[in-house]
């Protein structure tokens, strides 16, 4: 099969003097990364899991007693939750200010 194609390509050839446009080989088109894909999955799968190891932890100290490490360490997650927020919130408030000057 693969002789026969070849065939065929080298009549092809002959005849016009080149290969039919479809069949010249291209450079691939550079292809960018998909972030919004990257930031899905990383939001609906693994931030789940390290929550939920978070949680294992917290309960584990909980039953040994470390009341107190377990409420600075619920305290410290909840902060850090709060700066993602606010970050993603200056990203969404810095685009807006953009389109409404640029616009």
């Amino acid at each position: 099969m693969i002789a026969t194609e070849l065939a065929s390509q080298i009549a092809t050839v002959l005849q016009h003097g080149s290969l039919p446009a479809h069949d010249v080989l291209a450079a691939p088109q550079p292809k960018g990364i998909n972030t919004e894909g990257v930031v899905t999955f990383f939001a609906s799968k693994i931030a789940p899991i390290l929550l939920a190891v978070l949680g294992v932890i917290f309960i584990g100290r909980a039953g040994r007693g470390e009341i107190s490490k377990v409420l600075t360490s619920s305290a410290i997650a909840i902060v850090g939750l709060a700066f993602i927020a606010g970050a993603a919130t200056l990203f969404f408030v810095g685009d807006y200010l953009i389109n409404l000057i640029f616009s």
